[in-house]
């Protein structure tokens, strides 16, 4: 199953010298059935995007917790054995699920992050996200001005020129 998970550059980095995601349970975004039902006129494509895009707000929420890390969502697309994958989310978070094992470097797929000009958005987004999920609209504006932003891909080869 394709799963989106969401990180930092500061977490990223710890990936990349673990050469894994973990440890479990860890916290991801995938085409769950309830976000089929969610969206039930969208394809595939559209609910890979809708996972990922809650991966992306989830970072937000990891910078928000870690101040000191560079205001750059990141999310890695993964691909994760069913069996490890349980459902987590509910009516407001349809695509989260739970994995139940580290995910090695090999089952990485690929690394999604915003590029520079991006990032005095996201840090005011970063700032607003508890608000916004609190049902703030003001600080929903200055969350959805880093979701404005779309996040560039990277090969996994790729992801430690970043750091």
């Amino acid at each position: 199953m394709r799963v989106y998970l969401p990180s930092t550059l500061t977490a990223l980095a710890r990936v990349l010298k673990d050469r894994e995601a973990g440890p479990a349970p860890l916290t991801g975004y995938a085409v769950t059935p309830a976000l089929r039902e969610w969206y039930a006129a969208a394809d595939i494509e559209e609910l890979e995007y809708a996972a990922m895009t809650s991966a992306a707000r989830a970072s937000l929420r990891l910078l928000a917790d870690d101040p000191g890390a560079a205001p750059r969502r990141v999310v890695l697309a993964a691909e994760v054995p069913d069996a490890a994958v349980r459902q987590a989310g509910d009516e407001d978070d349809p695509a989260r699920v739970e994995i139940t094992a580290a995910v090695p470097w090999k089952r990485i797929a690929s690394g999604h992050v915003d590029d520079a000009g991006a990032e005095a958005d996201v840090r005011a987004a970063a700032g607003a996200v508890a608000a916004a999920d609190a049902g703030d609209d003001d600080a929903s504006f200055t969350v959805d001005g880093a979701e404005g932003h779309e996040l560039l891909w990277y090969a996994t080869q790729e992801l430690a020129d970043l750091l």
